[in-house]
């Protein structure tokens, strides 16, 4: 059985008259035993799971979501971490990366996009890249 995708993870929605259910959570928060729990857990009713790479410059963020990223921050938590973090917990749904520009720069635009293609990341959300960025 291949990986569902969002769009199919939408259709089969629209076919049954329902909303997604798309949780939220930061890489690493509050520590990275406890974020890998949440996520086999939200993994078990979420429909597309978002993860948040903790960026320290996090502006396009509210105060839940920079407090969040402080705290995995503080412990260590990189992209690099989140996408070993996505690895050891085998979803079964489909992901969306949540990123800042910068921390994908760093790692290198083509490792991540084979990295996280190779993992079966299926979208990506960047805050502030630019309208019209190719």
């Amino acid at each position: 059985m291949s990986e569902p995708t969002i769009a199919s993870v939408f259709a089969d929605l629209r076919g049954r008259g329902r909303a997604a259910l798309i949780p939220y959570l930061t890489a690493g928060f509050p520590d990275l035993r406890a974020s890998e729990a949440a996520l086999r857990a939200a993994d078990e009713i979420a429909d597309i799971l978002e993860v948040g790479v903790p960026f320290s410059d996090p502006l396009a963020d509210g105060p839940t979501i920079q407090r969040s990223t402080f705290q995995a921050l503080q412990q260590g938590m990189t992209l690099e971490g989140t996408l070993d973090l996505i690895a050891r917990c085998r979803l079964g749904r489909p992901v969306v990366v949540f990123s800042y520009l910068n921390p994908i720069l760093r790692y290198g635009l083509e490792r991540f996009l084979r990295d996280a293609g190779d993992l079966g990341v299926a979208g990506l959300l960047l805050t502030d890249l630019p309208a019209g960025s190719d």
